[in-house]
């Protein structure tokens, strides 16, 4: 009895967004979703979510802490187009208007196992002194059309931005199948190198006074 070869591939991803830092605002909360190649198609999980709101800590860390959870499965026949997850931050300015505080983007880690990533979240800039007044005064500030556009890199060399904060994730991966397509990602379960016992060195006997070493 023949046993098929595989027709896909699977990838498992777990894990949780935990917290974040950010320079102003209070009662953020983030919109993540995950964008990828044509040949990659989500079988179980969310594709897309958002996360209660998280007021920053008392303490002197000064943080927002959401822990919330992710979870996707993926299949694909071709890596092209590797899995990356898009998280959107958002709270309220001075004015009590609801306005982006941050975007950031990363790839799923390529290896099985646990992994954490700290990543630098960005807004948009106004293209002149004038705009970037109106914004802040409407509550309109420059946002993306579409928010997986920063896992592009047509078009981003003309896009202006600056550093606004950044946030932890913890991912943990599970693949199934790779190697079978031929596909090296670092799994565990090789053969460990052994090396040579080390032998003890040859007992040495020192003779006694009035001895000969004959």
């Amino acid at each position: 009895m023949s046993i098929s070869s595989p027709s896909v591939f699977l990838l498992n991803v777990t894990g949780q967004i935990e917290t974040g830092r950010f320079m102003g605002g209070d009662n953020l909360y983030f919109n993540y979703s995950f964008a990828s190649g044509q040949d990659w198609e989500v079988i179980l999980g969310l594709e897309e979510c958002a996360s209660q709101s998280a007021r920053r800590s008392d303490d002197e860390r000064q943080v927002f802490v959401w822990n919330f959870p992710i979870d996707i499965t993926f299949k694909s026949t071709n890596p092209f187009g590797w899995p990356q997850i898009v998280i959107c931050i958002y709270g309220k300015d001075f004015f009590e208007n609801e306005v982006i505080m941050g975007y950031t983007a990363c790839h799923i880690p390529i290896t099985p196992g646990i992994h954490t990533r700290r990543l630098t979240t960005f807004v948009p800039e106004s293209a002149s002194t004038v705009q970037k007044l109106m914004s802040w005064l409407t509550g309109r500030r420059p946002e993306f059309v579409d928010p997986k556009l920063i896992t592009q890199g047509r078009g981003r060399e003309v896009t202006r931005v600056r550093s606004q904060g950044e946030i932890t994730v913890t991912f943990n991966v599970m693949m199934k199948d790779f190697a079978k397509f031929g596909y090296d990602c670092g799994a565990t379960g090789r053969t460990p190198y052994l090396a040579a016992p080390v032998k003890p060195p040859p007992s040495i006997t020192v003779p006694r006074e009035g001895q000969s070493d004959a």
